[in-house]
């Protein structure tokens, strides 16, 4: 198992931290908690209390969507969530997510959406840091 440097490691703690309400599903490598491998194991805050303090974050990958697997559903979605709470937005004409560019003090809500919905918006999956979720490997179905 190749050891993360600082910098992955607090970018991977830090996005597991916000996912904990979400239910992100994560896969933990043979040594990660006490020698064991887990699959597909809900994230909870115990686990990832575990996790840091036997210094394995290198161990643990949660399944993340790209984003660029937004789907034309989750974008009215997005869409109508934006109008429904008159959030200032820019830059929405062609509705990505990596497009969309609104208001500091709203960001937040986005980003629970972001969480909520298992999006890799940290890029860990292209860092080798998460599991992309495909058709084929998807555990949130």
């Amino acid at each position: 198992m190749e050891e993360l440097s600082i910098k992955n490691k607090e970018l991977l703690f830090n996005d597991l931290c916000a996912r904990l309400p979400y239910d992100c599903n994560v896969t933990i490598a043979e040594g990660g908690i006490d020698g064991l491998q887990w699959n597909n194991v809900t994230l909870n805050s115990y686990l990832l209390y575990q996790i840091e303090e036997e210094d394995g974050l290198e161990y643990i990958k949660p399944y993340l969507r790209p984003m660029s697997s937004v789907t034309e559903e989750e974008k009215r979605e997005i869409y109508n969530w934006l109008v429904e709470n008159d959030i200032d937005w820019f830059d929405f004409s062609k509705l990505r997510l990596d497009e969309i560019l609104i208001s500091f003090d709203s960001s937040w809500l986005l980003v629970d959406w972001l969480n909520k919905h298992h999006f890799d918006y940290h890029g860990l999956i292209e860092k080798g840091l998460a599991i992309a979720v495909t058709e084929e490997n998807n555990p949130y179905k």
